[in-house]
């Protein structure tokens, strides 16, 4: 049994968490300085990693190189699982034609581009979110705001900072259920105290998003039913993530916000429209506004006087479609694949159900060839036993709803499998990125780097609770996935909090909720908007556009955070 030691250099803290924290040092200058792809940059941090184990902490080779096997098939399932399965449900709908017929019927909600936005970016991008995540919703959104008329850097902005408050729960709740797993802590209790934080963000995005497009007129005439649309799917997003279903948070509080923004647009004078020969505010960088000019390149946009256009919609106020009228029964096959994820997993979730496929299809054993001891309690460590739950896992309940999905919308089987295999394709750098980054973080965490650095910044004090939000936020930044900081911070805010004399939930939930935030800035989802809207090459002025509201936000989440650990509002948390 291998235990490792908080400071195996000289008996130093200090000394020894430098050399602990190379790794990570190796990781966010390869990619965030040097711009080294992701997948390089954490082998590189991993074999940083191994090394530093076996000659500082005396981790025997075999077992470094063990827990590296873990961690990346930790990455792979039930991360990656996820995953590919959501995207493969999304492809299906974009080969036959129903995402189409999806983009068209948001279009018909509204002309009013800043409320468009606020449904695109903010309720259908989390419903994105909810079920892939990893950029799909900037991809996907932006583009569709394109679509509306948008011009393609400010489609690029607000499809950016509206992916904010529904990561944390993104994937079917993968990071929050990654955290979880890797801290040990109960999952019930880190989605309850997410949910007691994120909300915040969720309840004020919309009117930031109405802003970007429009400024402060946008606000003054719009900001009811944006505020009404975030704070729906705030308390959505808290009464899911503590009462109802960590997988399915994303997905209710996504629809509960259009449907509440929707009823209220429709109240006589909730808002006032834009007159259809006025268009919303200039872009920053001196673009036409919105809705003026030719679509995006590649997107099939031509010129108008009156407003941009797409493939499929015809120049009018807002760009939305006139031309094209989708049939009742087009509307209901485009919602469906999204209602039958619903139906799968409300029904997986009856009591009697749920214990009985945990029963016939999950697997719970220690990991061969690895054995490690917790370096505090000596006891065996927790991210040493597997749990193969392949029948009531997400990924597995996705997969289901997929192939309901295509049985429905009568898929041919052929057209299904290509889809997948194109999915798979498609993803192939993103799975072997979450593979390595997982084994980098097994690696530090079971060889005890990562609570020896979380012991040294426990001497932080009370200003850690302050601190800890900023540490997944710039996870995020560099790696973007709020997974990927979970699994690289986690028990280290969970080692710190307990060194401290802090309530580890808390810290453990304001590393994902702080993540969220480094979302917009990520050099991945970056380059991902850019690519969408034909922007290529002009990242940085993304960056200089979004970076302003990530750290107003990210200070936002730190103040809140440091007064849920004192008695000002601990009250939130759970007693």
């Amino acid at each position: 049994m291998f235990q490792p030691v908080l400071d195996p250099l000289g008996g130093s803290l200090g000394w020894s968490s430098l050399v602990a924290a190379l790794p990570l040092v190796v990781f966010f200058v390869l990619l965030g300085v040097l711009r080294v792809q992701a997948w390089l940059s954490a082998l590189a941090a991993l074999g940083t990693a191994i090394v530093v184990a076996v000659a500082a902490y005396g981790m025997p080779v075999g077992q470094g190189l063990n827990s590296a096997v873990l961690g990346a098939l930790f990455g792979l399932f039930p991360i990656m699982w996820i995953v590919v399965n959501a995207l493969w449900v999304y492809q299906m709908t974009v080969d036959t034609g129903h995402f189409e017929v999806l983009r068209r019927s948001f279009g018909k909600l509204s002309d009013d581009q800043r409320l468009q936005a606020v449904i695109v970016a903010f309720c259908f991008g989390a419903l994105l979110e909810a079920l892939a995540g990893f950029g799909a919703p900037v991809a996907i959104s932006s583009v569709m705001l394109i679509a509306l008329g948008f011009k393609p850097f400010k489609a690029a902005t607000v499809a950016l900072v509206a992916n904010t408050a529904p990561v944390a729960f993104g994937a079917m709740g993968t990071p929050v259920i990654t955290l979880s797993e890797l801290t040990g802590l109960p999952l019930e209790d880190v989605s309850a105290t997410v949910g007691r934080q994120t909300p915040l963000l969720a309840a004020v995005v919309p009117v930031l998003l109405v802003y970007l497009v429009d400024g402060r007129r946008g606000v003054k005439q719009t900001w009811w039913p944006a505020l009404a649309c975030g704070l729906a799917f705030a308390v959505a997003q808290f009464a899911c993530s503590n009462f109802i279903s960590v997988e399915l948070t994303d997905v209710v509080a996504s629809l509960v916000s259009v449907g509440v923004l929707v009823l209220v647009m429709r109240m006589k004078g909730s808002y006032t429209p834009l007159p259809s020969h006025v268009t919303s505010e200039p872009d920053a960088d001196g673009s036409p506004a919105a809705g003026t000019g030719a679509g995006a390149s590649g997107d099939g946009g031509t010129g108008g006087t009156d407003g941009g256009t797409a493939a499929g919609t015809s120049a009018g106020s807002g760009g939305t479609d006139t031309v094209v009228d989708d049939s009742p029964r087009a509307a209901v096959k485009a919602y469906l694949p999204y209602a039958v994820i619903i139906v799968v997993f409300a029904v997986t979730q009856i009591p009697a159900l749920k214990t009985l496929l945990e029963e016939k299809g999950a697997v719970l054993f220690n990991w061969p060839g690895l054995h490690v001891a917790d370096p505090v309690s000596g006891k065996p460590a927790a991210s040493t036993v597997f749990n193969f739950n392949w029948l009531p896992a997400t990924g597995t309940m996705l997969l289901l709803s997929g192939v309901i999905t295509a049985a429905l919308l009568a898929v041919a089987p052929k057209v299904a499998v290509r889809a997948y295999g194109r999915t798979v394709h498609q993803l192939r750098w993103a799975i072997l990125t979450v593979a390595t980054v997982l084994a980098l973080a097994y690696v530090m965490n079971l060889s005890g780097q990562t609570a020896t650095i979380g012991h040294f910044i426990a001497g932080a004090g009370a200003g850690l609770a302050f601190l800890s939000p900023v540490l997944g936020w710039l996870g995020v930044a560099v790696t973007g996935s709020d997974t990927s900081a979970n699994a690289l911070f986690g028990i280290l805010q969970v080692t710190a909090a307990k060194s401290s004399g802090l309530n580890p939930e808390l810290l453990a939930a304001a590393n994902s909720s702080g993540g969220v935030l480094g979302k917009m800035l990520s050099p991945q989802n970056l380059a991902i908007a850019a690519a969408a809207t034909g922007l290529g090459g002009r990242e940085p002025e993304l960056l200089r556009k979004v970076v302003g509201w990530s750290l107003a936000l990210l200070l936002l989440m730190c103040v809140l955070v440091y007064l849920q650990s004192t008695s000002v509002l601990g009250w939130m948390l759970l007693s």
